[in-house]
């Protein structure tokens, strides 16, 4: 069971903190090592295949394939004979087969044939890891393999209902996960970062709540009788109204945020709707301290079926969140190549959702180094 702490309110300019660089001050930051109990986005689902794909998750090489059957597999792209990849390999019935000297991985990662000799030795394995489907994403789990329970995968049941309308993108980033998920759950960056898209004056302005929940944080904020952001507006077609607008944003865990807003028009015109609701969801693996992989989706539950709708969201969310991803490699940039040592980072009052998920990842990552 989990427990809500008491709602913060973060309305009050006058906080600050000065932490101390060298300390982190427990918070997660680039350098913290990164966590691996945890069930991260390794592909989309069509992305896995009869043919093998490679990608670098937590500093570690991946192969991924499926079976016959359709079941993902996933091993550590290494042969233990000589190092090669065994992405350039090729899969037979259901198993990975190296394409340096033939020898015969089975989906658990044990060798069923080595062509060179009669006898296979016992430790003639390539490491597995736990891997499942859930939707239109490939999860795997890169840490201890008895904790690998799959009802830690995150619930997404928008991305896969026939009920909601979504578009989808992704980047590869060069910056850290800790910096991705402090920028998502910080929505006072909004109007000056995104002007054109999700961020409007009136709502940087607006009181916010933030509260923890076990290893979450969430954020929940209202903002009445102002102008809807033009991502939402614009496909909408409420732009010239004043309307209502809640929100709650999530740091769901080290490799998912998930945003949940609301506008309410109280005066719809005829045939149309007086709610509109969005699911914002951002999955990101770290390939490195440095490095990201993230998939985004924009879902919505009106127009579902309208692909200028479609054209519009992905075209905003995509501007929004390469500004996003721009941000964030100049920062990086910062971090890593400025000789002038930072004595402290200033924190103030708005920065306390992103300060509450970074405590829990530095938590998190600290307990797993025992």
């Amino acid at each position: 069971m989990t427990h809500a702490s008491q709602a913060i309110p973060l309305n009050d300019e006058a906080i600050f903190d000065a932490m101390p660089m060298e300390e982190g001050g427990q918070f997660a930051n680039h350098a913290t090592p990164l966590i691996r109990n945890c069930w991260y986005v390794c592909a989309r689902r069509d992305e896995v295949g009869r043919t093998p794909i490679s990608r670098r998750l937590l500093d570690t090489d991946v192969v991924m394939y499926r079976t016959q059957s359709g079941q993902p597999v996933a091993m550590h792209n290494r042969c233990p004979h000589r190092a090669f990849p065994l992405v350039k390999g090729r899969v037979e019935g259901d198993r990975l087969v190296c394409g340096y000297h033939g020898m015969e991985f089975e989906p658990d990662g044990l060798c069923a044939h080595l062509p060179a000799v009669s006898h296979v030795p016992a430790n003639a394995c390539v490491q597995t890891y736990p891997i499942a489907d859930r939707g239109p994403l490939t999860w795997i789990w890169m840490g201890d393999p008895n904790l690998a329970d799959e009802a830690l995968i995150p619930e997404l049941p928008w991305l896969a209902s026939s009920e909601w309308g979504t578009v989808t993108g992704d980047f590869h980033i060069k910056a850290d996960y800790v910096s991705m998920h402090e920028n998502l759950i910080d929505q006072t960056h909004f109007p000056f970062l995104h002007p054109g898209t999700v961020g409007t004056p009136e709502y940087a302005r607006a009181s916010m709540e933030a509260s923890t929940e076990g290893n979450q944080v969430a954020i929940t904020r209202r903002l009445d009788n102002a102008p809807p952001p033009g991502i939402y507006g614009k496909p909408a077609d409420i732009m010239h109204k004043n309307v209502d607008r809640t929100s709650e944003a999530r740091f769901a865990s080290p490799a998912v945020h998930t945003a949940h807003a609301k506008i309410f028009d109280t005066q719809p015109d005829a045939g149309k709707p007086s709610v509109y609701g969005y699911y914002i969801t951002h999955c990101f693996t770290p390939e490195s301290n440095h490095s990201i992989h993230y998939w985004w989706f924009n879902s919505r539950d009106y127009r579902i079926d309208d692909t200028d709708t479609d054209d519009f969201l992905r075209e905003a969310s995509t501007q929004a969140y390469y500004e996003d991803v721009e941000a964030l490699e100049w920062i990086m940039d910062v971090v890593l190549s400025d000789k002038e040592a930072q004595q402290f980072e200033l924190s103030f009052a708005p920065d306390k959702p992103g300060l509450m998920a970074r405590r829990i990842m530095h938590r998190l990552a600290m307990a797993e180094r025992g």
